[in-house]
């Protein structure tokens, strides 16, 4: 037998008290003979071994009730049928770990994965006896506590886990052992019970650690562990990318954007349809008439900007059984009018290639709200940066510390930079005014010049394997003869910041050719090579009007357009420091999250640390300020739904003493199998209550008769006067 509150075995010395008590009344006292004594003498003696019994009883009764009471409160309890001629009832505190993650929501209306995994926590809560601790951890996304260490009530238990829903996110599965094992610690019960009810989703548990493996055997050690799957039906349809392709985000305007959906499914879908909207209202509808199991199908979608401000785009499916992938959100900053302003510090042939590239339309159309012009380097002093949306500096051979500060600040607040390289930049004066300092301007710093031509005098050609970035989208569609043709060869060899991020590389070497970062609210794009034609052809080819527009407009965003993951976080850059000290953010639901503004690498920023919604945040400056959408979608990674098979969980689990159980019938049996501990506080509890109120009972009575006795009067004997009256 063991206790759960050994440490109350101590208060069984308080046993002593009623037998001090006793000692004490039966202490000697100071005798007084005196005549009439002796005549009661003999009753006395005859009454005295009576009285004493009566108390050794009433003594042993308090003594034993005491004993009773002080083993129920430490909480006796014994395991595997131990100690079993004491009586008691299977007992055991109950750990409840219930996947969350969204693809539990797949399913359909009412016969969802977390659906079927609810009806399974009823199954365990059937058999959980009132006042027995237990707890629910919903396990998805940051993974949340629903009740933690509660005695059980069923009525408030159900209405607790009712409430529960799945989350937008995915499922850390080498957390899950150390979740349950926490909450394991925490509790205090004769036998502890674990239950792991999850869809065994294949991506996750096919990517599953050893470490994930020795924590889920370790966790056996300290409870009796159940795994209990609902997997679900691997068919699925989900969006999952929604990029701008082609267009300027100009008032007048149509943009063309691409939406992917794959199939995530074992069998083919036909004839899905894939809605574009706009603020809520549908302005394009597409078609796909098959996509094959396992494979992606894009769309083009083209939207129309008829407003500027803030515009919020969605993608979406229908009929499919998984609801929160389905969509696929973007938010376009859509301005009156884009200008760019070319800087060439070259001849003139840089700025006129540049121009040429940025204004090449297939109709051969100009815009009037699209204006790009060039300057000479000379001239950049006096021109005035504040109309100027993205500045390209070609072949500039040196720029003025106020220059520096001038172009910061402009990116800063939200604005675009383009680097060229070039036979005039002067690489030192470069590195000190632009590479030093916590935010540089230049994602890198310069060095040599590099010859990267072949032995046969040919340049090398840029990296097929380009990032999943947007400016390289157009470049993807290109045919590969096309996209060999442009040739590199001389470029500067440089040393990235640990901020940049490099975009395109030269094939074999992998020296980057086009970098970027991000300053403040803007960025900032760096080529290693020149915009002429004296260290490549890449003006020459299809790949210098397509790249260029494309860096064009995304800079002419704004951060706001990037969209975000559900579990990223939210951040809302200042230019100078701001006269509000908090920030504000508006949640999907509708709630209101204040954050405050802190300086951070000579920024203010202001960041949500954990976007746990799926849909449009409304981010603000402060509570009055006008609110600017951020588009946060799901992990795409996240839609294959495909379960492990039956023979494929019990691979996985080989070697871990856990038990699992696969439908109602399975659970239950197993539960009733292991739940071999059992509590007997109760019964001591009762016991030791019955015999006080046995020895007060007895006393009373006791009492009663002595008080009885003591208002009759004992008859005088006839000695007592020496003689009856005559």
């Amino acid at each position: 037998m063991s206790f759960l509150n050994p440490l109350l075995l101590f208060a069984g010395l308080g046993l002593g008290l009623p037998i001090l008590a006793h000692l004490l009344n039966r202490q000697k006292v100071k005798r007084t003979e005196w005549a009439a004594m002796q005549f009661l003498n003999r009753n006395v003696r005859v009454r005295s071994r009576q009285i004493r019994l009566r108390d050794l009883l009433l003594l042993c009764l308090r003594c034993l009730a005491l004993l009773l009471l002080v083993l129920a409160l430490a909480r006796p309890a014994s395991r595997d049928g131990a100690m079993s001629w004491i009586p008691g009832e299977p007992r055991a505190g109950v750990v409840i770990g219930l996947d969350a993650s969204f693809s539990m929501a797949h399913g359909g209306e009412g016969a969802t994965r977390f659906d079927r995994a609810l009806d399974q926590v009823e199954v365990i809560s059937g058999r959980i006896r009132p006042g027995d601790p237990v707890s629910v951890i919903l396990l998805g996304g940051e993974d949340k506590v629903l009740i933690r260490n509660m005695a059980f009530d069923r009525e408030r238990f159900r209405e607790l886990v009712q409430k529960a829903q799945p989350v937008p996110a995915g499922l850390n599965l080498d957390r899950v052992p150390r979740r349950l094992r926490e909450l394991v610690g925490d509790m205090e019960a004769p036998q502890k019970e674990v239950y792991f009810i999850t869809d065994v989703q294949a991506r996750d548990w096919r990517r599953s650690s050893a470490r994930f493996q020795e924590a889920l055997a370790d966790l056996r050690g300290d409870a009796e562990a159940f795994m209990v799957p609902v997997p679900g039906v691997a068919a699925n349809l989900a969006v999952t990318e929604l990029d701008l392709v082609s267009g300027t985000l100009r008032k007048g305007t149509t943009a063309r954007y691409q939406a992917t959906v794959k199939n995530c499914g074992t069998d083919p879908v036909a004839n899905v349809e894939v809605q574009c909207r706009v603020e809520g209202v549908q302005i394009d509808s597409k078609t796909i008439p098959v996509i094959a199991a396992g494979a992606s199908e894009t769309v083009s979608l083209f939207v129309p900007f008829h407003n500027a401000g803030p515009t919020r785009i969605t993608a979406e499916i229908t009929g499919d059984l998984l609801a929160t992938d389905n969509v696929r959100r973007a938010v376009a900053v859509v301005r009156d009018r884009v200008s760019v302003l070319c800087v060439d510090g070259s001849n003139g042939d840089a700025g006129r290639l540049i121009v040429s590239a940025l204004l090449a339309r297939s109709d051969g159309a100009r815009d009037e709200d699209y204006l790009v012009r060039s300057v000479p380097w000379l001239a950049l002093p006096s021109q005035n940066l504040d109309e100027v949306d993205v500045i390209v500096l070609a072949d500039v051979p040196e720029i003025t510390p106020q220059q520096v500060g001038q172009l910061s600040r402009h990116v800063r607040q939200g604005n675009g930079l383009v680097w060229f390289a070039g036979q005039n930049v002067k690489a030192a004066v470069w590195n000190e005014r632009t590479a030093s300092g916590a935010n540089p301007l230049l994602p890198a710093k310069l060095g040599p010049l590099v010859d990267t031509s072949t032995k046969l005098g040919a340049g090398r050609p840029l990296d097929p394997a380009m990032p999943d970035h947007s400016v390289c989208l157009p470049l993807r569609s290109l045919p590969e003869d096309l996209f060999s043709e442009t040739r590199f060869l001389t470029r500067l060899d440089v040393e990235p910041t640990p901020s940049s991020f490099p975009i395109l590389s030269l094939a074999g070497s992998g020296a980057p050719i086009l970098l970027e970062h991000s300053l403040g609210r803007g960025h900032v794009f760096q080529f290693t090579t020149s915009a002429d034609t004296d260290w490549n052809n890449m003006a020459q080819t299809p790949v210098f009007p397509m790249l260029m527009q494309q860096i064009v407009t995304y800079l002419a965003g704004r951060e706001f357009e990037q969209p975000r993951v559900v579990g990223d976080s939210l951040s809302l850059s200042y230019v100078e420091q701001p006269d509000a000290s908090d920030a504000v953010f508006d949640t999907p639901s509708g709630d209101t999250i204040t954050v405050p503004v802190r300086e951070h690498r000579n920024q203010f920023v202001a960041m949500l640390e954990n976007a746990r919604e799926a849909g449009f945040y409304v981010a603000r400056v402060s509570v009055q300020a006008p609110g600017m959408p951020v588009a946060v979608n799901v992990d795409p990674g996240e839609s294959d739904v495909v379960s492990l098979t039956a023979s494929e969980l019990n691979t996985n689990l080989e070697g871990i003493d856990i038990t699992v159980a696969a439908s109602d019938a399975e659970l239950a049996a197993a539960i009733d199998t292991n739940r071999t501990g059992r509590s007997s506080w109760r019964q001591f509890m009762i016991a030791g209550l019955a015999l006080l109120l046995i020895e007060c009972f007895f006393a009373d009575r006791l009492r009663s008769r002595k008080q009885k006795r003591g208002r009759q009067p004992d008859p005088v004997p006839e000695t007592l006067t020496g003689a009856q009256d005559a």
